[in-house]
């Protein structure tokens, strides 16, 4: 399946909302990950106005299904960028993530003074494990019982990839 990785714009509110809205996802993501559009509209300036960090839409059949971003660390860890992603369900299993994430880490190697971007997922996200190893991640640590989400304590891995020399 065909998709495009693009910038942000205030008119991918409808659609961004559209499809984030689903309890599948967000049991996966951030306490901070937009539930409404007033959130989605903030998201959506900041996103589209902040040029120190990369969040690109996924763009799929002329709609934004899906987000994934690298945001820069600063101060000691300033050499290392954070990745995020969700992606509609919709869409799911058809190898778009993985594609997605490649084309992420090789723009953000290409534009940032970095040499590691690393992912988060939960413990229980097992689809995000396999996507992020397909795109060459390696599991580096696995923090046991240290995030709380949807009222339960969840180990957190820490995948990473870094940049080749």
């Amino acid at each position: 399946m065909e998709f495009k990785l693009r910038p942000w714009t205030m008119n991918d509110l409808d659609s961004v909302y559209k499809h984030a809205n689903n309890p599948n996802i967000t049991k996966f993501m951030s306490d901070g990950f937009p539930g409404n559009k007033n959130k989605w509209r903030s998201f959506l300036e900041f996103a589209s106005s902040d040029e120190t960090i990369l969040y690109r839409a996924i763009e799929i059949n002329g709609e934004a299904a899906g987000g994934i971003g690298i945001s820069p660390q600063k101060d000691y860890r300033r050499k290392n960028a954070e990745l995020g992603y969700w992606l509609s369900e919709d869409y799911w299993g058809c190898g778009i993530m993985t594609r997605a994430i490649g084309e992420m880490v090789k723009l953000s190697f290409d534009k940032l003074d970095i040499n590691r971007v690393f992912a988060t997922p939960f413990e229980t996200n097992y689809a995000s494990h396999r996507v992020l190893e397909k795109a060459g991640f390696t599991l580096e640590a696995r923090f046991e019982k240290n995030v709380i989400k949807n009222g339960e304590l969840w180990d957190e891995l820490v995948y990473a990839i870094r940049r080749k020399e």
